[in-house]
């Protein structure tokens, strides 16, 4: 009884505090002097002059604050309380003023202002939205994919009915001997790594005198004749990433190349040359890993939607057979950041009528792709579900038992300290899988924004640590404690390590493929021009 009695004051303690607050904000409201709010929802002009809704929001703000405090302080079992954190949060953006036009100061001054026009326009833009089955989060008009997107230029050197491989074209006269193989994630469309020229990481790494591949996976869509809702996770490692492994290694004449692999996509590069080593093929010279987990103890937010009973579903619906949607994987990622990603556009399009700027990532965003569902539901299983990539020879895979310590080549870990997808700390677990010489990094901001940082734009900052221990790194919170924080992008750190590993330099060549792997359309390709059916 002793625990639930001292519960039981602390929530008399936070029920008083709250009255207390309460009539606070009444006596500020009475005395004309309630404060500005710093919450961006509820922080223009419109708010500070009209009292009555900014009192709304201040009481809005409060009740949230205290909702979390007694769920916080909840006992029960650690998986439920964190689903019910989630969906309580879910519930709280949802119901902020900001989001009913009668409430929201900011949709109310517009209105007036335009004399209504906002509000029509809004409608308009709500009626689009729901053609498409999604919100718009930037003009996309101003966007097209190898017109001002995915424009370094290259060519298709070798397709099957998973990906088109890439090579781009060199730029400078003499380049480095070791190529590069970069493996997108197949969740997304790989030009995330080549936006526009002044933002892409491809042109910067061709740039600085590596010949560049680059996967490009397939779209399936649910009329495809070929069935590719029938594709699993061995075929994407058997067709997909060792294929691309092969091609590389034929089209240069190198056995060794250097390896890239972003989020899900250095998942399966890992996985795939495992599984090469288990057949006595040495791929990897070097292996890159951007925001990736092969430690799927820690998930971070992305856990409160793996669950037996969920993954369960996902193997009676699609795991034999069937596409998991693009829209709901985009839904879902969306959610995760909910007032940046849903109600901030809610208002603004809806309530206010606006047309959402042109951004390059957030078009990206929008073009995600459809998913094999035998794939999806191996992956949620024996990845998020029950963590069993890491576990030595557990798993087989494309027919060899699986064992990520093989991996003993050098090996370069970037992860990014706000990444609510992978979490920092998880992507550094990888220390103690690999068994080559790591290096390890760390970015400013979030999954994407932090990977995407050229360094002509001096934005943000990076970590980087050159202290060794005897016995390794204890913890994540260790190895940043001693960490030295650089200014800039990553890219320059990763462009000094990737140099000392990729060979002498050789006069550049000015065709691409050779007699097996000829050219054929330029890049970008065309299955990255395939958009999911909305």
């Amino acid at each position: 009884m002793a625990p639930l009695l001292g519960m039981s004051e602390q929530y008399l303690t936070m029920q008083k505090s709250f009255m207390e607050d309460f009539q606070k904000v009444f006596t500020q409201v009475a005395n004309g002097s309630l404060p500005a709010l710093t919450d961006r929802r509820f922080s223009s002009e419109a708010w500070q002059k009209n009292p009555q809704l900014l009192s709304l929001a201040h009481l809005y703000l409060l009740s949230a604050q205290k909702i979390s405090e007694m769920v916080e302080h909840l006992e029960m079992d650690q998986e439920a309380k964190d689903k019910l954190v989630f969906s309580m949060h879910q519930w709280l953006d949802a119901m902020a003023p900001s989001n009913f036009f009668a409430l929201n100061a900011d949709a109310l001054a517009t209105f007036e202002k335009t004399k209504g026009e906002s509000l029509q326009k809004g409608l308009h833009n709500l009626l689009q939205d729901l053609q498409k089955g999604r919100i718009t989060q930037t003009d996309e008009s101003a966007f097209e994919v190898g017109g001002n997107l995915a424009v370094t230029p290259g060519k298709v050197v070798y397709k099957n009915a998973f990906f088109e491989l890439i090579q781009y074209a060199p730029q400078t006269e003499s380049v480095y001997e070791i190529p590069l193989l970069i493996v997108p994630p197949c969740i997304n469309k790989f030009y995330i790594l080549d936006l526009q020229k002044d933002n892409s990481f491809v042109q910067g790494a061709v740039e600085q005198g590596h010949t560049v591949y680059l996967m490009s996976w397939r779209n399936p869509l649910p009329n495809d004749i070929d069935q590719p809702e029938q594709y699993t996770w061995d075929d994407y490692i058997e067709n997909g990433v060792l294929r691309a492994l092969q091609a590389v290694t034929e089209i240069s004449q190198k056995d060794k190349i250097n390896t890239l692999g972003f989020c899900v996509g250095g998942t399966m590069l890992a996985t795939a040359l495992a599984v090469a080593k288990a057949r006595g093929i040495d791929y990897a010279n070097s292996m890159t890993l951007l925001t990736t987990f092969l430690d799927f103890s820690d998930t971070g937010i992305m856990h409160v939607f793996v669950d037996e009973a969920s993954v369960a579903l996902r193997e009676q619906t699609i795991g034999l057979g069937g596409l998991m949607p693009a829209k709901d994987l985009a839904t879902t990622f969306s959610f995760l950041r909910p007032n940046e990603l849903v109600w901030n556009y809610v208002v603004n399009n809806y309530f206010k009528g606006e047309t959402p700027v042109p951004f390059d990532i957030l078009y990206w965003n929008a073009d995600s792709t459809n998913l094999p569902g035998p794939f999806y539901a191996w992956y949620l299983r024996h990845t998020y579900l029950e963590n069993n990539l890491k576990k030595e020879n557990y798993l087989t895979v494309a027919g060899e038992s699986l064992n990520l310590a093989l991996l003993d080549m050098d090996t370069y870990l970037y992860a990014s300290k706000d990444d609510h997808i992978v979490p920092w700390k998880s992507a550094y677990l990888s220390n103690d899988i690999l068994t080559g010489d790591v290096r390890f990094c760390l970015g400013a901001s979030g999954h994407v924004a932090g990977v995407v940082n050229p360094p002509a734009k001096k934005k943000r900052h990076h970590w980087v640590n050159e202290y060794e221990y005897d016995d390794g790194y204890l913890s994540a919170e260790q190895w940043l404690e001693d960490a030295e924080r650089q200014e800039g992008s990553w890219w320059v750190d990763w462009y000094a390590w990737i140099a000392e590993r990729a060979g002498k330099q050789v006069r550049a060549k000015k065709t691409l493929g050779n007699r097996q792997y000829k050219p054929t359309v330029d890049a970008p390709g065309a299955y990255v021009k395939v958009r999911a059916v909305q």
